[in-house]
């Protein structure tokens, strides 16, 4: 039976980028074996980009160090040509600075190269719903990113732009708990609730204020309070 990442039917279409060519081979390996399909591979920035918006991953798995343009703008690229897409960070470096610029470059998910085969294919199958996956120690490091963000002054509120619509009671206990940091999982047991409801709610929430991702909805969360609650 292959294994997929939540309710999906299909696949999660995945594309590993790494330029150390047996480290990229036998991720890309371990991850067909597990019933994800590996869609392309590439070895530097330049055709990173090239050939993911061609083959078009449901996930990119990303190392940041790499020769002719770095993980970091490949992230931005990728993401800006494709919203749709999920960058999981694969890297050596647990550096905070590195963590934060992939978060804000819009990766979803840092992983360090640490992680065992399991944790990597539990990370890409998360990472394909848009939970974000950090490794331990870190999710502080980027819930506290997100509240950083938050506190910046955004755009002026147009005059003539409509209230936002309201949420039901579970959407805003639901968006409470994501903006508190906790994981899909982590809200699912905590509600009580499969963790495909999880996901149908943080998407209707995000289509009812229409945001993009994750990173939104927490900051969306984090200026009106919700987190403190």
């Amino acid at each position: 039976m292959t294994e997929t990442g939540g309710d999906r039917q299909d696949p999660i279409k995945v594309m590993v980028v790494d330029d150390h060519p047996m480290w990229r081979d036998a991720v890309a390996r371990d991850l067909a074996e597990s019933g994800f399909e590996v869609v392309a591979t590439a070895g530097d920035g330049d055709q990173a980009v090239r050939r993911a918006k061609a083959a078009a991953p449901d996930v990119l798995v990303l190392d940041l160090n790499l020769p002719a343009k770095p993980g970091v703008q490949v992230c931005k690229e990728v993401v800006a040509a494709n919203p749709a897409l999920r960058v999981l960070v694969l890297s050596a470096s647990g550096e905070h600075a590195d963590v934060l610029e992939a978060v804000k470059s819009g990766a979803t998910g840092y992983l360090l190269k640490s992680a065992s085969t399991g944790e990597l294919q539990d990370a890409v199958r998360r990472t394909a719903v848009g939970d974000p996956v950090f490794t331990p120690g870190l999710a502080g490091l980027v819930l506290g990113e997100y509240r950083r963000l938050a506190s910046e002054p955004g755009p002026a509120p147009d005059a003539d732009e409509p209230k936002a619509p309201r949420l039901t009671d579970r959407e805003t206990e639901v968006l409470r708990l994501v903006a508190k940091g906790l994981s899909y999982k982590q809200i699912a047991e905590r509600l009580v609730i499969s963790h495909r409801t999880v996901q149908n709610h943080v998407q209707n929430t995000l289509g009812k204020l229409q945001l993009h991702n994750r990173v939104e909805l927490v900051r969306y969360a984090i200026e009106r309070g919700l987190d403190d609650e």
